[in-house]
């Protein structure tokens, strides 16, 4: 791993779909893509010394994706996926699982020291283990401003509470929200009942944010940067699901921005990456190569 890495850090897991099970974790999507884009990226979570665990390093691997993922005494994480008759999933994330308790390592520190991106999300922060290592990663980092830490909300089976998700606002300077978790975020923080676009102001102001994503599912997508906000409809596509379409379109983003585009043409770029995902099963499908050049 070179300098400047892109980290995804948090959940690894398998996604047991009714055809079957796929690697999923919004960490280990976001690095998958991001590598897809060319840059150098890094998955950081755990598995258990199980056949499942070894068969996600087994994946990554063969995938070319770099990890950092600790074997620790917990099982390797599953989620029980459902899909409606509209594509969307529906989860049931099993508790006290390997990336509940990702260690903080000398490795894991050393990888800080070079990271110039990094995605961290809420669910990976339900249990103090991992929630720490989130946070010591983070404080590890180099403290430079044009550096992205990117907190993508993920609100899932209410494993968050309101005070990880402020520590959380708080540290990142990219936040990514969709609609239904903005609303939830608001009646969390006590946010009167103004319009999405007004309460991702309200959000940019407070947390000194150099950039909001909201999504919106099929109402399209907005970027707020300070004085701005880009705004992409969301392509009609045949939908097959949409496990980790939200994370190609941070991958995507981030890729773009990193890689000296202006906000809509990473935006742009964002919409239709994640659109293509929602046409294949499962999370990591490759990106046609017209995306990634």
């Amino acid at each position: 791993m070179k300098e400047n890495v892109v980290v995804g850090m948090g959940e690894a897991l398998w996604d047991v779909l009714p055809e079957g099970k796929k690697i999923g974790g919004a960490p280990a999507n976001f690095a998958y893509h991001v590598s897809q884009f060319g840059l150098p990226s890094c998955v950081v979570s755990a598995v258990g010394d199980d056949q499942l665990g070894h068969e996600i390093i087994e994946n990554f691997t063969s995938k070319g994706l770099t990890h950092l993922i600790e074997t620790v005494p917990y099982p390797t994480g599953t989620v029980q996926v459902e899909i409606d008759q509209a594509g969307i999933p529906q989860y049931e994330i099993k508790e006290n699982v390997a990336w509940d308790n990702i260690p903080y390592t000398a490795k894991l520190e050393q990888l800080a020291e070079r990271t110039r991106a990094v995605c961290f999300g809420s669910l990976a922060q339900r249990n103090v283990v991992s929630r720490n290592t989130i946070n010591r990663f983070l404080d590890a980092m180099p403290q430079d401003p044009d550096n992205l830490v990117v907190f993508d909300v993920n609100l899932r089976q209410g494993f968050y509470n309101k005070e990880i998700l402020c520590n959380s606002m708080t540290r990142c300077n990219i936040l990514k929200i969709n609609d239904e978790e903005l609303v939830t975020v608001s009646r969390m923080f006590g946010y009167p009942g103004i319009d999405l676009q007004d309460k991702c102001w309200i959000l940019l102001g407070k947390y000194n944010l150099k950039m909001l994503i909201l999504t919106c599912g099929i109402n399209g997508s907005y970027v707020f940067t300070p004085g701005n906000v880009s705004f992409q409809p969301t392509p009609k596509v045949e939908v097959a699901d949409t496990v980790g379409a939200g994370d190609s379109f941070t991958a995507a983003f981030i890729a773009s921005i990193l890689k000296g585009k202006s906000v809509a043409e990473a935006h742009a770029l964002a919409v239709q990456t994640s659109a293509f995902v929602c046409t294949k099963k499962g999370a990591m499908p490759i990106l046609p190569e017209e995306f990634t050049a």
